[in-house]
């Protein structure tokens, strides 16, 4: 490439330059050092060397090493390279009393503290003493170490740190065939001081499988006008030979199952398979000829692990594993001439197929000149396209300034920010960085530590083969009402710091049982404990800490924090922003035949006469929750039994408990959860024509058309009649105004009464009698959750027992529901009673309602679970211990849907919705399609006299056969005269129509598939309001694609709060640049550009793939921008460099802007008065930049950053001038 030559020329010349600058001499013997201390100058000759193939030329291996600057050693697996060698170099310092300090990198931690242990234990020397190791934070070495083992990580931080390799006399690189992005840098830098600075350090390369010629050219040197290669050692033999196979050598065994054909892809095939099955159970290790490869998406620069063959080079090495202690046998499962065709000798470096960030921030610390030029000198040199595709990647993160002036932006450099400088000392990915950095300036930086050090290593939640659904609703409860897996990750890590503080976890046995319990895997928690530990020293160098103080713990201290925890996730993982298509809400209603989405499942393939499996089916979804009804939806009008088959239904509906808020069950994402796990659902069944032929002569034939209610809560089996209405006739009310008493608030809105007119309290009276005449019995068996009974209740001083519904059983007592008043109570489980059978009849007299067209307003969102504190006594002040006028506006799943009045004064009524939405707890809302739906039968049915109301409670005709058929079939199928079931019927599902989908913001993948990995929370989302049309948000920690481009997974996500225009906020927070868009008469803002801009020169989009063209869908104004500029400054002031900056700040000082910052950022979200809503209206021309007339364009200047270089994190924004 024409880059790299131009940029290896320059290096020539400057080496010519700079060795006419140094005194003549050879690659011979560094200049005397400082001796070794007399404690250590003591002669070995006591130690044997094992017999290695190395020991047999180690005196050759010292002098060569000693007289080059550069000697490569190859040398099979076992032969002594890693172990033996630098002992040899030590000895040979020891023996004359020399100064020598040697390191020796390891790719893998493991690798680097075992062989430094081993050694220790060989030659009977204090680990820490002579010899030592540093991976991480763990350093055991002391001031007279001399042989140092480390990752190859911790020795590039060194030396790009130092800018130097004096701290050394010997360099050994082990294992460089790996070609990791880590060590082909380091390769770099090694050869780059090698030339400049650190002439007299001599460098060791290892490997057992090695391109020599390669890396001898590369670190070659100029000697009497030509280039000199490095020295290459070949290490003769083997430790134990190794016997290869290919599957052509044992077809004589596995003739039976090997196919002939060749693999073009590589695919596991079931042949292969059992031919390895066999094979392991011979042998303990066996390498398959194929690996997962990180590759980066071209357009997207997003990573994906895809498989593809192992490269020769990596199955020689694992091959060579087999003979260390015996003899070895290497069985390749494919063919052998598809080996020698097809298999690559070597692995694509990663320097040339994934995202080169970190390497170019350590460039930029290194102060060798730009980027490309540098990388261009790498052993194998990235393109010149990847490099400025990474160089704007990192000004889209803040790594590198964003010009304030686009005429002076450089695509092929940038200046290092504070956040820069930050990310390229941590041993974390760019994203997970900055998720650091905002955490230290939003008072979160604990939280978000934990979140870095889990999502850099391999996730502690573990989900198991078959308990896939545990482990899914265990990390649910982590996360609480968060929804996000980051914030799971951060309750379940403080749980386990928590239980080791109370010393709860001191023996390693409790520990492990507590990880079971919780689905967490100990040792990778400890690993991010300690990365976690690493992580918090590291950023103590630039002045940032965990405040150990404890916050003042007010009601909505954890609310806001977590709320400021969601925003700091969507600033650290912009721009992997996803939204949500909506939902169709009148097929949905049609769908699910009127049944509450909130609580029922749909399943399909329901086999005929399926009521008859209800206990079957019951039995399936006991692991979601508990089942209250099955609704058995037989197929119509359909002309052949099989499609007869196929368009059966059923509604399977889980207890909600009634003192609880309205929200998707838990039961119900469980379910659905199966259905994405591909769980069984499998019922044993008998053939309907069986059925027909053994009862009744075949006359219970017509109930194949019947739709059948199963209750598991009356214990009946009932049939339907359909309802073509979404009015629940069971709670069809008589008046739209009534009088009514609260007796619980479950929410703001939300809440428990009964009816205090005359009718229904006489109805009440009559009903309480008759129960309290009759001699009750106890509870036939253990009470249970949502078991329907008889519990006492004191009321003025007179006890009596009332119906009542069990919430849960603790112990010796439990928390019963009165289901005629609304109120609850705890009952000793003694005094519980069986209900007598008539009384279960009466329809229940309590009422639920529901505020009408309302929802929290933002403020309350942030400031609690779903409503705030404030909110919450404010309504209870205004609703409890006096009687209220309520005005139906719709009965929706036998909830009244209600304006609500108070008095006050003789005769005026306040609207208690009105009096939340002006005090800013509440805002108006739209009502559901089903809610609406019911408001308009409701109106004809109030419209029409009384006479013409028909009663809905009258059976139509043919119930009483049906029913009488029903009992016939299920005591037939429970007395066995049926016989065994002997089919098996596959159902499909569980559905849920308000199920949803979403999809990218960003312009490359807005048209992508998308999927969210199994494992994550949001794996499944169910809309809980699909009424409000404003967009919901959803963050991705990390993402990836599949190798056509077409598909994205996405990974650690968050769903945001449901306050609207939050993608708008946010992304206009976050984003490098943004343009606003202006209605054609320039008087609002409709929409927003987000990205990193446009090049003035070319007029061309700077990074068009990532850009996120917005509509508004709530107004926005020039006060708002405003907002969102101070927040950007505040931002800057605790990230940035200068005598000013970031490090020298005091800590009383940081707090100030630290709160200063959060306070900003809570009122940019939490107004007062919410903002407007609008119908969004996209841009004629969505994508394109520099829209605006330039003389409405107004520059907004941070005071503090006009002088000297701008590298602030964030620019502000410009204003659009609105017209009046």
């Amino acid at each position: 490439m024409e880059y790299i030559n131009k940029y290896r020329q320059l290096e020539a010349q400057e080496f010519d330059m700079y060795n006419s600058d140094q005194p003549t001499c050879g690659p011979g013997p560094r200049p005397p050092l400082a001796k070794l201390s007399s404690a250590t100058c003591i002669p070995e000759t006591t130690y044997k060397y094992p017999d290695l193939p190395i020991n047999r030329c180690k005196e050759e291996v010292i002098s060569l090493i000693e007289s080059n600057s550069v000697v490569i050693i190859h040398g099979a697996t076992g032969s002594g390279k890693s172990t033996q060698l630098p002992q040899y170099i030590l000895d040979h310092y020891i023996q004359r009393c020399a100064y020598c300090n040697i390191v020796v990198t390891q790719p893998r931690k493991i690798g680097a503290s075992s062989i430094a242990r081993w050694i220790s234990k060989e030659r009977a020397w204090t680990l820490g003493g002579l010899v030592g190791y540093q991976v991480g934070l763990e350093k055991i070495a002391t001031e007279d170490t001399r042989l140092i083992y480390m990752t190859t990580g911790v020795l590039l931080q060194k030396i790009v740190s130092a800018k130097s390799l004096m701290e050394f006399t010997h360099v050994f690189i082990d294992e460089v065939h790996e070609r990791t992005e880590e060590m082909d840098f380091l390769l770099l830098v090694v050869r780059k001081l090698l030339r400049t600075n650190s002439r007299f350090v001599k460098v060791v390369l290892m490997s057992a499988t090695i391109n020599c010629k390669e890396f001898a050219d590369y670190f070659a040197v100029p000697v009497q006008n030509k280039m000199n290669p490095a020295y290459i050692f070949e290490v003769e033999g083997k430790p134990y030979s190794i016997e290869e196979y290919y599957l052509n050598d044992l077809e004589h065994i596995y003739h039976s199952v090997l196919s002939p054909h060749l693999l073009e892809e590589p695919v596991i095939t079931k042949d292969v398979y059992d031919v390895a099955i066999s094979l392991i159970q011979m042998f303990d290790d066996l390498d398959m000829k194929e690996s997962g490869t990180l590759v980066c998406d071209e357009d997207t620069n997003y990573q994906s692990l895809r498989l593809s063959w192992a490269s020769k080079t990596s199955c020689n090495q694992r091959k060579g594993r087999a003979g260390r202690v015996s003899k070895g046998y290497c069985y390749r499962l494919i063919h052998k001439d598809f080996w020698e065709s097809s298999i690559p000798d070597h692995v694509v470096p990663e320097m040339l197929r994934c995202p080169l960030g970190s390497t170019i921030l350590k460039v930029k610390l290194l102060g060798m000149g730009e980027p490309r030029a540098l990388l261009a000198t790498a052993l194998s040199p990235p393109s010149l396209s990847d490099i400025e595709r990474t160089i704007l990647l990192l000004k889209e993160v803040g790594a590198l300034a964003v010009s304030g002036q686009r005429e002076d932006e450089n695509p092929h450099d940038g200046e290092l920010t504070f956040l820069g400088r930050v990310l390229a000392q941590l041993p974390v990915n760019q994203q997970l960085g900055k998720l650091i950095v905002l955490g230290h300036v939003f008072g979160c930086l604990d939280e978000c530590l934990i979140i870095a050090a889990a999502l850099s290593l391999k996730n502690f939640f573990v989900m198991p083969f078959r308990q896939h659904l545990d482990g899914y609703r265990n990390k649910v409860n982590f996360s609480g009402s968060s929804k996000s897996d980051c914030l799971a990750l951060v309750e379940a890590f403080k749980m386990w710091q928590a239980c080791r503080q109370r010393g709860e976890l001191r023996h390693p046995k409790d520990e492990l049982d507590w990880g079971r319990l919780n689905y967490i895997q100990i040792k990778r928690i400890r690993e991010v404990a300690e990365l976690y530990e690493e992580l918090k020293n590291r950023i103590s160098q630039f002045n940032m800490y965990v405040d150990p103080r404890r916050p003042v713990l007010d009601q909505e201290y954890p609310h806001k924090q977590r709320f400021i925890l969601q925003v700091v996730l969507a600033g650290a993982f912009y721009p992997n922003y996803f939204t949500f298509g909506q939902p169709d809400e009148e097929m949905a209603v049609r769908e699910l035949a009127g049944k509450d989405p909130k609580t029922t499942i749909v399943l399909k393939h329901i086999p005929p006469y399926g009521f008859l499996y209800y206990k079957q089916l019951q039995s399936l979804f006991r692991q979601c929750g508990q089942v209250k009804s099955i609704v058995f939806d037989g197929a119509k009008c359909l002309m052949n039994v099989l499609a007869l088959y196929l368009g059966s239904r059923a509604f399977v509906e889980f207890s909600r408990n009634p003192t609880e808020r309205f929200k998707t069950l838990p039961a119900v994402y469980m379910a659905v959860k199966m259905s994405q796990l591909k769980v069984s659902l499998e019922l044993s069944v008998h053939a309907a024509e069986e059925i027909e032929g053994k009862v009744q002569g075949g006359t219970v034939s017509k109930l194949r058309n019947t739709r059948v209610n199963v209750d598991f809560q009356k214990q009946t089996v009932d049939p339907m009649q359909v309802s073509f209405s979404t009015l629940d006739r069971s709670q069809t009310v008589a008046d739209l105004l009534l009088t009514i008493d609260v007796t619980e608030v479950v929410e703001v809105g939300h809440f428990w009464g009964y009816r205090t007119d005359e009718k229904s309290a006489e109805l009440l009276r009559k009903l309480t009698a008759e129960m309290n005449q009759l001699e009750l019995a106890p509870l036939p068996a253990h009470p249970h959750p949502d078991l329907v009974c008889l519990a006492p209740f004191a009321d003025f001083d007179k006890e009596n027992y009332f119906r009542a519904q069990i919430l849960y059983v603790s112990g010796n007592s439990a928390e019963v529901f009165f289901v005629d008043y609304g109120n609850r109570s705890h009952v000793d489980l003694d005094l519980l009673m069986e209900i007598p059978c008539q009384f279960l009849e009466l329809p229940f007299q309590a009422l639920e309602f529901k505020i009408c067209k309302m929802r929290p307003s933002a403020k309350s969102l942030v400031c609690g679970e779903h409503w705030s504190s404030g909110a919450s006594g404010r309504f209870a002040s205004l609703v409890s211990g006096r009687a209220l006028l309520v005005k139906v506006f719709s009965v929706v799943h036998s909830i009244l849907h209600v304006d609500v009045y108070r008095y006050s004064g003789a005769q005026d009524v306040v609207n208690i919705r009105d009096v939340l939405i002006r005090e800013g707890h509440a805002e108006l809302a739209e009502e559901s399609y089903e809610s609406k739906q019911s408001h308009e039968v409701l109106k004809g049915l109030f419209s029409k006299s009384a006479e013409n109301v028909v009663d809905a409670s009258v059976p139509s005709p043919g119930k009483d056969e049906e029913k009488h058929l029903i009992r016939i079939l299920l005591e037939s199928f429970s007395s066995n005269r049926l016989g065994a079931p002997n089919c098996k019927a596959m159902l499909h599902g569980p559905f849920n129509p308000y199920e949803l989908k979403c999809h990218s913001l960003t312009r490359i993948s807005k048209f992508r598939c998308v999927w969210i990995e199994k494992e994550s929370i949001n794996s499944v989302i169910i809309s809980d309001a699909p009424a409000d049309l404003h967009q919901r948000m959803l963050v991705a920690a990390s993402l990836s694609v599949n190798a056509t481009g077409s598909t994205m997974l996405l990974r650690e996500t968050s769903l945001m709060p449901p306050i609207p225009g939050l993608p708008a906020l946010l992304s206009m927070l976050f984003a490098p640049v943004m343009e606003l868009r202006v209605d054609g008469e320039g008087k609002c803002y409709t929409g927003v550009l987000c990205g990193l801009g446009w090049n003035p020169t070319t007029e061309a989009p700077v990074l068009p793939e990532h850009d996120i063209e917005l509509a508004f869908d709530v107004q926005f104004n020039v006060e708002d921008v405003v907002e969102i500029n101070i927040l950007r400054a505040a931002i800057n002031k605790l990230v940035c460099d200068g005598p000013n900056g970031s490090k020298y700040l005091g800590p009383e000082r940081i707090v100030q802007l630290q709160d200063n910052a959060r306070q900003k950022l809570l009122g940019l979200f939490c107004q007062l008065k919410p903002r407007e809503k609008i119908v969004p209206k996209w841009h004629e021309k969505p994508y394109e930049w520099n829209q605006v007339d330039p003389k409405l364009v107004m520059e907004q200047a941070d005071r503090e950053g006009s002088q000297g270089k701008n590298t602030f994190l964030y620019q502000l924004h410009k204003l659009v001038v609105l017209s009046p």
